[in-house]
């Protein structure tokens, strides 16, 4: 293949370990610190699942679980399982491997990826860490009510990244464009059930993202995060149909150009336009 002996390439090897052996195994990414707020203080949080392998969590297919019980209730997350309460072996091991990065190495935040096979610590396995993508935003909007008009509520998911905001959905990038022809001081928001890596030219010409699935480590999180994008992820009674070009929630069924508003900091999603306000 004509590659040079002097390039010096490096190939990390270990061991293979699989986080889908049973429903005691399972993977994640847990953060040290949380991305969407600036500071130094150590809280973990991020996501897990069971019985799957790391890629299923960063692809967005599978339907993960916060890490932490601060997580869990800043998030709302409608479910009872986090890591800390269901494998608290692992997870006090994985803040004592944080405390020790951040503390006694004196390492900036971290994005740990890990793998366990049991419930136990020496079943743990962390497969990478690296520095966290802390991007500080100049201001976070939020929407100008004082109470949430729960008529208007269509469904509540994981708020990634950005405030409140309010536009149009789309479902592709030939609606981007032509929506920024016909009127191109309009915000869009993009649907997908799941994102993948060739969505990165609709979610870089849209100015939000909504998804059915994923988490806040997920692809969709991640790539909306660093590009600065308002994003909900993993809206759990959201379900949309990028071919039909449909989101169909309990309450109601939004279709190509529907005004909407999503919250990239509580994570809730609500039919029509919602004034907003600086936090």
């Amino acid at each position: 293949m004509g590659i040079s002996d002097d390039w010096g390439t490096a190939i990390a090897i270990q061991a293979m370990v699989y986080g889908n052996l049973s429903p005691e195994a399972g993977t994640g990414v847990v953060f040290t610190h949380n991305p969407r707020w600036s500071g130094d203080v150590l809280k973990l949080c991020g996501d897990f699942t069971t019985a799957n392998q790391g890629e299923d969590v960063v692809s967005g297919l599978v339907r993960t679980m916060p890490i932490s019980l601060f997580q869990q209730d800043i998030e709302m997350r409608e479910t009872d399982v986090t890591l800390e309460t269901h494998f608290p072996e692992i997870y006090r091991e994985l803040k004592r491997w944080a405390h020790a990065l951040i503390d006694d190495h004196g390492w900036s935040p971290q994005e740990i990826e890990f793998t366990f096979e049991g419930p136990s610590a020496a079943d743990l396995y962390m497969l990478q860490t690296r520095d966290m993508a802390i991007r500080e935003s100049p201001k976070v909007l939020t929407f100008d009510f004082e109470a949430p008009p729960h008529d208007r509520l269509l469904g509540h998911g994981i708020g990634v990244s950005g405030g409140a905001m309010s536009g149009r959905l789309v479902f592709s990038l030939e609606e981007i464009e032509a929506w920024r022809v016909r009127e191109p001081t309009t915000r869009l928001i993009l649907a997908r059930a799941d994102t993948v890596p060739d969505d990165i030219r609709e979610i870089n010409a849209a100015d939000g993202l909504l998804t059915e699935r994923g988490g806040l480590t997920s692809h969709a999180a991640v790539v909306a995060h660093r590009l600065g994008k308002t994003c909900v992820a993993g809206c759990a009674n959201l379900v949309c149909n990028e071919r039909d070009k449909t989101c169909t929630f309990p309450a109601a069924v939004m279709r190509s150009g529907d005004p909407i508003s999503i919250d990239g900091q509580e994570g809730s999603v609500y039919r029509g336009i919602l004034r907003v306000k600086e936090a």
